[in-house]
C-alpha cells in the first residue's frame, strides 16, 4: 500500500491571545515558527505556509518563516501552500525554495497556485486581465527551472532567458512541486501536462465531487506519457477534545472570514446551516474530535484516491491556545488513527 502522508497548512492567520486581543504581525510570525516546530515534534509529515498579503494574514514571505522553522527541526517537510506564481518571478521562486532546500537539508517543496486571493496582483503591478497568461507562462518556466540545467525561454510576462543557469541547485536535483487546483478540469490537465503533483484545494461542499478530478489527472498523465504522480487534498478543519468544542472554537471564525471574502468577491455568503452540512459526513470541513476528524480524513482520502492530506488550520480571531491544541491533537491522535484506518 502507498504510504499516506499527513500535514498542516496555514495562511498565518492572526489569532488572539488569552485575553482575546489580536496578536501583532510580529507575534503572529514568531508564534508561527513555534507552530511549525510543534508539528515536527508531534510527528507530522508536512508543514506548509500559504502566501497572503493582508492585515489578517500577513504571511507575504513564507520562505523566510519556513527557513526559521528549518533551523529548529530535522525531519518535517517544509513548503508553500500556495505560492502565487502568477504575480511572482519563477526564477526567484525557484531560488528561494532551492535555498530553503539547502538550509533544511533537502526538505523543501513548493505548491504553486494562480491565486484565489488577488491582492498580490496590484501590489506587484500585474493586470488581472492577464490572469490566465501569467499563470500558464510562469508555470511553464518553473517546470524548465526544475530541470536545474541552463534555461532558454521566452514569453510575454517577463524577460527572456538565453541559456542561463540558475543557482543554487537543490539537494536532490529537483524540488518536489505540486499545483493547487480548486475545481477546474483544465487546471487538472495542465498540471498533468507539466508532470507536477496535484493538490486538490477543497474549501466547501461535498468532497466526493472532486473524485472525477483525481481520475482525470491519472488519465491525463498517461496521455502525456508522464509517470504516475500523487494526489493530495487541502481542506480546512480544527481538532478539539470533543465535536462540540471543535465546532464552537472554529466555526464562528471560519464563518466570519468566509462572509468577508464573499462580500469582496461578490458571491453569496454561506449560511450557518450550509456550514454545518460541510462539518457533517462527506463535507469539506474536517472539524471535530480526533476520532471524528480521523474518520473523515480517511473517507476523503479513499473517495479521492489521494495519498496526502493537509489540514488548513487556524482562523483569524481564533484563540492561539486552541490552535496549538489542534496541532498537538492532529499529530498525536488524528494521524495515527488515519494510518490505522487506511490499512484496514
Amino acid at each position: 500500500m502507498t504510504d499516506i502522508t499527513l500535514g498542516l497548512d496555514t495562511f498565518g492567520d492572526v489569532t488572539n491571545d488569552a485575553e482575546g486581543r489580536p496578536l501583532t504581525h510580529g507575534q503572529t510570525i514568531r508564534r508561527l515558527v513555534g507552530e511549525g516546530v510543534l508539528a515536527d515534534q508531534v510527528g507530522l509529515d508536512h508543514f506548509a505556509i500559504g502566501e497572503h498579503h493582508t492585515d489578517s494574514m500577513p504571511l507575504s514571505a513564507a520562505d523566510v518563516v519556513l527557513a526559521a522553522i528549518a533551523s529548529r527541526t530535522s525531519r518535517i517537510r517544509l513548503g508553500s501552500a500556495v505560492t502565487v506564481i502568477s504575480s511572482d518571478d519563477p526564477v526567484r521562486v525557484f531560488q528561494r525554495y532551492a535555498t530553503l532546500d539547502g538550509v533544511s537539508g533537502g526538505r523543501a517543496e513548493v505548491i504553486l497556485g494562480r491565486g484565489s486571493s488577488t491582492e498580490s496582483f496590484p501590489l506587484f503591478g500585474y493586470d488581472l486581465d492577464d490572469y490566465e497568461e501569467l499563470f500558464e507562462e510562469k508555470l511553464g518556466l518553473f517546470a524548465e527551472l526544475l530541470r536545474e540545467k541552463p534555461v532558454t525561454w521566452s514569453g510575454n510576462t517577463r524577460a527572456p532567458l538565453d541559456g542561463l543557469a540558475v543557482y543554487p541547485h537543490s539537494e536532490s536535483g529537483s524540488i518536489p512541486t505540486w499545483v493547487g487546483v480548486g475545481g477546474s478540469p483544465q487546471s487538472v490537465v495542465r498540471t498533468a501536462r507539466y508532470g507536477f503533483s496535484l493538490m486538490l484545494a477543497i474549501i466547501g461542499g461535498e468532497t466526493a465531487r472532486f473524485a472525477p478530478f483525481s481520475q482525470l489527472f491519472q488519465q491525463a498523465l498517461e496521455k502525456f506519457g508522464r509517470p504516475p504522480r500523487p494526489v493530495g487534498v487541502h481542506a480546512p478543519g480544527h481538532v478539539a477534545a470533543t465535536d462540540e468544542q471543535a465546532v464552537e472554537e472554529f466555526l464562528p471564525a471560519f464563518e466570519a472570514v468566509i462572509r468577508e471574502v464573499s462580500g469582496q468577491r461578490g458571491f453569496r455568503a454561506p449560511t450557518r446551516e450550509s456550514l454545518m452540512r460541510d462539518v457533517g459526513p462527506g463535507g469539506a470541513l474536517h472539524v471535530g474530535s480526533p476520532e471524528t476528524v480521523a474518520r473523515k480524513i480517511t473517507a476523503t482520502l479513499k473517495d479521492l484516491g489521494a495519498t496526502r492530506f493537509d489540514l488548513k488550520y487556524g482562523m483569524n480571531g481564533m484563540s492561539h491556545d486552541a490552535v496549538m491544541t489542534n496541532i498537538e491533537l492532529f499529530g498525536t491522535e488524528v494521524a495515527p488513527l488515519v494510518r490505522e484506518m487506511m490499512e484496514v
